[in-house]
């Protein structure tokens, strides 16, 4: 049985992420960015001005809200994650070091695709029975394109729903469990009979962390995520660039390596990843993994910031995804690539060839930090899909139904923890490619509609 399903999703997965993904993916960016005239190049100084300074702006959210910082914030809590630092390693080792350079083309078209989805999530939105405000696909869907596309809506709810306890909750806690006995095992603090126990113990604290969270509403969430994101950002950085340093002869011929690589993989890898597509399809499904630009994701957190302005919002989704990919996932890949541990092109690797790339450099001691590290992006992620998942049914089933998922949603954390996942990331790998098709769908019919607000905010 189990080989059956294992089967089926690859069969589904190679569809979702082959060539038509990729097509869509990277034609609908470059549709919105033609209709918006390149708004995240021409505009990108002007991001970082709107969005920079409201990190240090200490007013306070209406109720119902969170501030426009908190809300990318919590939308950076849930793409900044294991997939900026597993996620990258992956397509490495598939891809080969051109998978770096579609992963930046993708993340560049992406920069819009996200601008238009934040921009749309916040002018559609609207308030529940609570006075929140909630949005996203299934809004501006809904909204947007009006009653007879609500079966859209639906469909990116359900599959959002579905998604959120492997991407976001169950694959995370084991990147934590993970992360926490390795470094406890490299100590001696624990022996590996115990390691059953000490995940268990895990699974159990951060289910109730998890819990008290999401219970607390989108605030609770926005306070946490606007401290935990820009310390663990911080932190993984500065470490990755120590890495660099070190490294720096290294540096030029890795670069030369990304660009060879990107179309010519096979003079790179000595022939192990042979086609362009092969080092593509890598690149750009682990760059939308990790920035989440096309899912649509990352507009939910938005909808909620205390703004009246949907483009000026929209420039946090710039910013949001220039971070993730463009900072965060380059760092990742200069510390494996400049590290020099062998990569082994072809096979499967995670966040340990990642781990490796710092220990290489520093020595068994910094796996303490990978693995705090680590543990912040893992639970910061599940607070961020927490919220997604809420959200999604809250549209399905309203208000009422919002509770009993968030009980049900931190249980999840105890599966993760004791449970060999190997399968699982998998699935989740193929529902967020499926997660993308409704809303990609939505973007290109509402194309027009964003076109006419940047154009009435230009020249502001």
């Amino acid at each position: 049985m189990l080989q059956i399903i294992t089967d089926i999703n690859t069969a589904v997965n190679n569809l979702v992420w082959g060539i038509p993904a990729m097509v869509c993916i990277i034609g609908v960016g470059l549709y919105l960015s033609l209709r918006t005239r390149f708004i995240q190049f021409r505009k990108f100084g002007h991001t970082f001005r709107v969005t920079i300074g409201k990190i240090f702006a200490k007013s306070g959210a209406a109720e119902g809200a969170v501030t426009p910082f908190q809300a990318v914030c919590t939308a950076l809590a849930a793409t900044v994650g294991t997939g900026n630092i597993a996620g990258v390693a992956g397509a490495i080792a598939i891809g080969g070091p051109g998978a770096v350079f579609w992963m930046w083309v993708s993340a560049l078209l992406g920069m819009c695709t996200k601008f238009s989805e934040v921009t749309l999530a916040v002018h559609f939105r609207e308030k529940n029975q609570h006075g929140d405000w909630v949005g996203g696909p299934m809004y501006y869907i809904k909204n947007g394109l009006g009653p007879k596309w609500r079966w859209l809506a639906v469909v990116f709810s359900v599959l959002g729903i579905l998604t959120v306890f492997g991407t976001g909750n169950a694959t995370q806690v084991n990147t934590i469990t993970t992360a926490i006995n390795t470094a406890l095992l490299n100590y001696n603090v624990i022996s590996s009979d115990s390691v059953h126990t000490v995940n268990l113990v895990i699974g159990i604290v951060i289910m109730v962390l998890v819990a008290m969270i999401l219970l607390g509403g989108i605030k609770r969430i926005g306070r946490v995520t606007e401290r935990l994101v820009p310390f663990m950002a911080v932190f993984y950085i500065i470490l990755a660039i120590g890495v660099i340093a070190v490294h720096i002869e290294n540096v030029p011929g890795v670069f030369a390596a990304i660009f060879q690589g990107a179309f010519a993989p096979s003079a790179v890898t000595g022939g192990v990843v042979g086609t362009m597509f092969l080092s593509m399809q890598k690149g750009v499904s682990r760059g939308i993994f990790s920035n989440e630009a096309g899912l649509g994701t990352g507009s939910i957190a938005h909808a909620a910031a205390d703004t009246d302005d949907p483009v000026k919002q929209g420039y946090f989704g710039v910013f949001e995804v220039f971070m993730d990919t463009i900072i965060i996932c380059t760092t990742t890949a200069l510390v494996i690539l400049c590290s020099g541990v062998p990569v082994g092109y072809g096979s499967a690797a995670g966040a340990e060839l990642t781990i490796s790339g710092f220990t290489a450099t520093y020595g068994n001691w910094v796996s303490i930090f990978t693995a705090v590290a680590l543990c912040c992006f893992a639970f910061s992620t599940i607070l961020g899909w927490g919220l997604y998942g809420t959200r999604c049914i809250e549209f399905l089933f309203g208000s009422k139904a919002n509770k009993p998922f968030m009980l049900v949603y931190s249980a999840v954390a105890i599966v993760g923890a004791t449970v060999n996942l190997g399968l699982l990331w998998s699935i989740a790998d193929t529902f967020n490619g499926l997660m993308s098709i409704p809303n990609l769908v939505a973007l290109f019919l509402l194309g027009g509609t964003i076109a006419k607000l940047v154009k009435g905010t230009d020249g502001k």
